[in-house]
């Protein structure tokens, strides 16, 4: 048979245009690749050769070899695979056959039309570009290759010029071997890019190959001294060179033995330097499901959250394995955002891969795998809280944030998933200073009290500063601080815990429901009466900055306070979209302001005073509503809308 000449296909044309342009910067991902291909090869010639015993009838000793010929700028991977024939080397690197590639393709044009950067972080496991890799390092390949049953073998050639060449060639056995002819910036270069050198092939394959189940063998060229009969080294005799095969992957993948096999520092070991942790991991799940779906995970809690967890650049996401093959390093869609701090791995021979080993991500095994995952480590997390409180609480510190992220995220999911996280929040107590849980609030709560307590400021020592606290704090109610800006944004989401609905003391009427209390609101309603016309004034005066003035029952010593309507955000809701906007929030997001006045206090009555000399046209009365108003707000945490304003009318205030 004559030489052939064919022209790629125009999509892999256009790969092939993309490969060469360096969009992967990352180079070394071929290797993985090609040997991820010799792979695949085999265990096509394994599950052939269950009906077929003649397809193996040269030998079953599979076995993938690295051939690096440094004087003539090769890297040459052969595999003893089931090989191709002329039309499966048209149809299989001539054409692209599955949509994987062409995705990938449609992921760098829409970049390039959005003058988007796409870094290799985000192309690398997401989109598999097999054979075509190699083009990233190479001058030219060539394939020799004999298909397992068959007599000819063909050669294939190309230098990525949008043509290669088919050939009839000789080859002893079947498989494949791909000849890399090196671009010389890859060959005799310092660092790890030479890839005629062997230890930067060694620590290729651990790093992306270590797993893959058949051999990966390399030669070296050892020197020796001679040895006698007894094997002694003969003293003077000069020394000798062999070539020792070594084989480069363990093959036995620490997640495939059986947890009695492993110790708890090769699990400690294995994390910290296959995910890069200092410290040990708080707790390890190790899963092996046989069945209808097959698959093992090995993950982790680390022992400390990321600096970035919570920020747009911090990528979550489990590696996945197929038989052993690295697919993927951070696959985002197995495990629900609540559980972005987890780490580890999952193997399946059940994953949906199309022949560019892109990942099928919304496949149903994928999800049946995740609602698994998920329930096992909600599991462990409530032994964990019944069981280690102190490690449970070491845990909550570092990623008790995620938790509240997924109950608030749940009433988009629709899934019933804050009935699986409300027993696992904690919060800090106003009773002992400690976490305690809702379960524990509520099961101490005195018969009489219908409703939790909740006070919301960056700090404890903020929220014990609170005007709001102090009747409470009287009454010997207990009130669960929050500190986190999505605090109340779960507390909205969950509503109520076992029929007890939260309240904040920041927002609406406390409801409380005492004799005490009782005699409070009569007594405001009284006052109320006889200063209908000062609190109307008031809140005339202060316009829109506020939607109510009224008189307060909830404070005790302090002057004023600044709450919310019990419908709509609170006052922290609204500070914490202000700040994610920039500029202010959005009219939807605004709190109705309240301004609560003590009746009983000193200021009370001089606002009586100078709104009896002046009405409310008196500059000095102004000035008073307004600095009332801005020290509710500075006791809310809250900066005035003009603090410079604000310090001339205190100044004025003090030099009289």
């Amino acid at each position: 048979m004559a030489k052939e000449t064919f022209e790629f296909q125009a999509q892999t044309r256009e790969l092939l245009g993309l490969m060469i342009n360096s969009i992967y910067t990352n180079k070394e991902i071929f290797l993985r690749e090609l040997i991820s291909n010799a792979s695949d090869a085999i265990d096509k010639l394994h599950f052939a050769s269950l009906t077929n015993r003649d397809l193996v009838a040269d030998g079953e000793d599979y076995e993938i070899y690295l051939k690096p010929d440094k004087e003539n700028k090769t890297l040459t991977v052969s595999d003893n695979g089931i090989g191709m024939n002329r039309d499966e080397l048209v149809e299989n690197i001539g054409t692209i056959a599955k949509s994987g590639t062409k995705a990938f393709l449609e992921q760098i044009k829409k970049a390039k039309e959005d003058n988007a950067d796409l870094s290799e972080k985000e192309l690398i496991g997401q989109f598999g570009v097999g054979f075509y890799a190699a083009f990233m390092v190479a001058k030219s390949v060539v394939i020799v290759t004999k298909k397992a049953g068959e007599q000819q073998a063909y050669r294939w050639e190309s230098t990525a010029d949008g043509n290669y060449t088919i050939e009839e060639a000789e080859k002893d056995g079947r498989g494949t071997d791909i000849v890399i002819y090196l671009k010389d910036e890859f060959v005799g270069s310092d660092g790890d890019q030479d890839f005629t050198d062997n230890y930067n092939l060694k620590t290729l394959v651990k790093k992306y190959s270590d797993y893959v189940r058949y051999p990966i063998k390399l030669d070296y060229e050892v020197e020796e001294t001679p040895k006698d009969e007894e094997g002694k080294e003969i003293e003077g005799a000069e020394k000798i060179k062999r070539i020792d095969t070594r084989t480069l992957n363990s093959m036995k993948p620490l997640w495939t033995k059986n947890k009695s096999e492993i110790t708890e520092e090769e699990y400690n070991e294995f994390f910290k330097s296959q995910f890069h942790e200092w410290e040990n991991p708080m707790e390890i799940f190790h899963t092996k499901i046989e069945g209808a779906l097959e698959y093992t995970a090995l993950l982790a809690i680390p022992a400390k959250a990321p600096f970035n967890l919570y920020h747009s650049d911090y990528e979550p996401g489990i590696a996945l394995y197929s038989r052993h093959v690295f697919i993927m390093d951070k696959c985002k869609d197995l495990l629900p955002d609540y559980l972005r701090f987890m780490k580890g791995l999952v193997d399946s021979p059940d994953l949906q891969l199309n022949i560019s080993r892109e990942l099928l991500q919304q496949s149903r095994e994928l999800k049946t795998i995740g609602k698994a995952l998920e329930k096992d480590i909600l599991k462990s997390l409530e032994r964990k809280l019944k069981n280690k409180r102190e490690d449970y609480e070491k845990f909550w510190n570092e990623y008790g944030k995620s938790i509240k992220f997924g109950i608030y995220n749940a009433r988009f999911s629709g899934e019933g998933l804050t009935d699986k996280l409300k027993d696992l929040l904690l919060y800090v107590s106003s009773k002992e200073g400690k976490l305690v849980s809702l379960k524990e609030y509520t099961e101490r709560m005195p018969e009489s009290q219908t409703d939790i307590y909740y006070a919301s400021a960056k700090d404890k020592e903020a929220v014990e500063k609170l005007p709001q606290m102090e009747l409470l704090k009287e009454k010997g109610i207990e009130v669960l601080y929050m500190f986190d800006q999505v605090d109340e944004f779960a507390i909205e989401a969950l509503h109520e815990y076992n029929g007890k609905h939260f309240r904040s003391v920041s927002k609406g009427d406390l409801n409380l429901s005492d004799a005490e209390s009782e005699q409070v609101k009569k007594d405001n309603e009284e006052i109320a009466k006889e200063s209908g016309d000062l609190m109307k004034d008031i809140k005339e005066v202060l316009g829109a900055k506020v939607s109510e003035v009224k008189l307060s029952s909830r404070l005790k010593s302090g002057a004023v306070c600044l709450v919310a309507a019990e419908e709509g955000p609170s006052l922290a809701m609204e500070q914490t979209f202000a700040a994610m906007e920039g500029n202010g929030a959005p009219n939807f997001f605004k709190a109705q302001r309240i301004l609560e006045i003590n009746p009983h206090h000193d200021l009370f009555n001089r606002l009586k005073s100078l709104h009896a000399a002046g009405g409310k046209d008196g500059e000095d009365f102004k000035d008073y509503c307004d600095l009332l108003y801005t020290q509710a707000l500075l006791l809310e945490g809250i900066m005035p809308d003009d603090p410079a304003d604000f310090a001339a009318k205190l100044a004025k205030l003090m030099a009289r």
